[in-house]
């Protein structure tokens, strides 16, 4: 990039000198984080001016006094997502990497193909952000694990774009994580009754789930058990017992199906598996207690993303922590 570009970080307009002659440049504006589209239209579409079902969530601030408003506010190893970005060459910028409190954002460019990216949009070459920080895959087969490291959240990442040739800020992001997930047995169908999914994420020093952590969906009459159990995700509430996309309204509603995430080691959509995790909310119920579990995903016979499901705590479900 040419260093008589006057370029702006704030998304202005810039214009050269006070000539009536100048020429308007576009300035360098990041106007998308695009993470897992899937799951994100009709009635499972956030708000307009915070979810675009084609791009994904706008930004929603560019004041570093305010980047808590933007995604993501929760991540997990190996998640990752997209920034779009218009008015500048991509590859004329270079990204130092941030770390936070154990947490790691790296940028690099990409050429864009998972299986959520709009068919128009794949091939291009994009700004993709990864977050990686502490998992705890080598521990998985061991039931009494050992502590593991746990982030200091919350913590404020500000990605600068810079000049490849002069170093200087061309255009930035900034969002505040304040919370960290990461599962057990990542995709190889392995499930936990409640007591050993608690016991081991207890152990690594974390705690397990609630609803809210994960999902907005206000009910779900569709598993035989209604709302009158009161169980129900974060605000704002969704409008079904799907999840709603939104910033702030839990993990699975921020980065949709987690399993399709590559190398993040979530459950992946395998036809008839079980694609729910446990959470620490309960209900008594005629045989006992029953756990809730958050479903992540789909199978071959129905769609259930962010759906609530009492369990029995001796049913073999998916494990996941979080922290704090």
């Amino acid at each position: 990039m040419s260093s008589s570009w006057n370029v702006q970080a704030n998304g202005k307009k810039a214009r050269a000198g006070n000539r009536s002659d100048a020429i308007i440049i576009p300035s360098p504006v990041i106007n998308y984080a695009r993470p897992n589209l899937h799951v994100g239209t009709g009635l499972s579409a956030g708000p307009a001016d915070i979810w675009n079902p084609d791009k994904g969530f706008l930004v929603q601030s560019i004041n570093p006094e305010s980047y808590s408003l933007n995604f993501p506010t929760t991540g997990a190893h190996n998640l990752y997502f997209d920034l779009l970005i218009s008015g500048v060459d991509i590859n004329e910028l270079t990204w130092e990497p941030v770390t936070l409190g154990g947490i790691t954002a790296t940028v690099t460019n990409v050429v864009a193909n998972d299986r959520w990216i709009p068919q128009e949009d794949k091939g291009e070459v994009v700004v993709r952000v990864k977050l990686t920080g502490p998992d705890a895959r080598n521990q998985w087969p061991n039931p009494n694990p050992n502590p593991i490291v746990m982030p200091q959240l919350p913590q404020t990442f500000e990605l600068v774009g810079r000049d490849i040739n002069t170093g200087d800020e061309v255009v930035k992001y900034g969002f505040e994580l304040r919370q960290w997930f990461f599962p057990r047995w990542g995709d190889l169908l392995r499930y936990d009754r409640y007591s050993e999914a608690s016991a081991w994420c207890n152990g690594l020093g974390y705690r397990m789930p609630r609803v809210n952590d994960l999902t907005n969906t206000i009910c779900s009459e569709l598993t035989g058990f209604p709302c009158i159990y009161g169980v129900r995700g974060a605000k704002p509430w969704s409008r079904t017992s799907f999840y709603m996309r939104y910033i702030g309204a839990g993990f699975f509603t921020e980065w949709g199906h987690v399993g399709y995430y590559a190398d993040a080691n979530f459950i992946d959509a395998k036809p008839y598996s079980v694609k729910s995790y446990w959470t620490s909310d309960e209900v008594g119920g005629r045989e006992g207690i029953y756990r809730f579990t958050v479903a992540s995903g789909d199978n071959d016979e129905w769609d259930n993303y962010g759906n609530v499901f009492p369990v029995q705590a001796d049913v073999g479900v998916y494990t996941m922590c979080t922290a704090p």
